[in-house]
């Protein structure tokens, strides 16, 4: 089975804001230093290295004129080498990361367009996603795949309050908005996360709110190698078989999307 081998103490931040110079910038700056004394750190500044979210035919390879699945047809340009120069780059940087961190802001209630547009065209199939469990006889998601063994922190900041945006906001809670990054892009392709790092009130920070974050953010990185990540149940482990829905005996009068993490959570 595929798997892509780690180098070790490396970690791959992933910055996602436009504006050198901002709060984002800031904590991009002072996380990556925080990180360099224990972890090789290499970076993806989305919008300064220009980045192109979009995917095109023109990734496809050979058969970009060529009907078909354009996800199958990503993951065979994959296989042959074909991707472009740009994605094939920030896949190897993936590949070798132990830890991924991904830094945003909350921008309608999701990350920036470029940060879905990296996980369109870097996560590709082959890459990320693709095979099945030849013993289970399930798909190797959820839990397994390739990039399995990797562990994503997520530093977002949001313009609105710890309750406006918690389980009773009016925002939504975030934990749930950003579920189908923590559970539906790095669970569904093996990546496990840690607990949100996140940064309220954003837009108000004063110049000794912004010491006290940047404070934060090092004192949380400082003991991110030892963290245990948040347990969400496992496709392999038999809660889902024979269906894509959690078995009807397990947690039968909930319904919200806390039914998915693992039981000893």
């Amino acid at each position: 089975m595929i798997t892509h081998p780690t180098t070790p103490d490396t970690a791959l931040w992933v910055h996602a804001h436009p504006r050198p110079g901002s709060f984002n910038d800031l904590l991009f700056r002072e996380g990556t230093r925080a990180l360099a004394p224990r972890w090789t750190v290499t970076t993806s500044d989305l919008y300064g290295q220009g980045f192109d979210p979009v995917s095109r035919a023109s990734d496809l390879g050979d058969l970009a004129d060529t009907p078909g699945n354009f996800a199958e047809q990503a993951g065979t340009a994959y296989e042959r080498g074909q991707l472009p120069a740009e994605v094939q780059a920030e896949q190897a940087k993936l590949a070798a990361a132990e830890l991924l961190v991904l830094q945003f802001p909350l921008w309608w209630y999701g990350p920036p367009a470029i940060l879905k547009g990296w996980f369109d065209r870097v996560l590709t199939a082959g890459f990320a996603f693709g095979e099945m469990d030849p013993d289970l006889g399930v798909p190797r998601r959820y839990g397994d795949g390739p990039l399995a063994g990797r562990r994503a922190l997520v530093v977002v900041t949001a313009g609105e309050d710890a309750r406006s945006i918690g389980p009773r906001g009016i925002s939504g809670d975030l934990e749930s908005l950003l579920f189908p990054l923590t559970h539906g892009v790095l669970w569904y392709v093996g990546i496990d996360t840690l607990d949100l790092h996140v940064v309220h009130d954003a837009d108000a920070l004063k110049a000794d709110d912004v010491e006290r974050e940047v404070a934060r953010l090092r004192s949380r990185l400082a003991g991110v190698g030892t963290e245990e990540p948040r347990r969400y149940r496992r496709l392999r482990d038999g809660d889902y078989q024979g269906t894509r829905a959690l078995h009807a005996d397990l947690l039968p009068d909930r319904t919200d999307l806390g039914i998915h993490l693992a039981a000893d959570r």
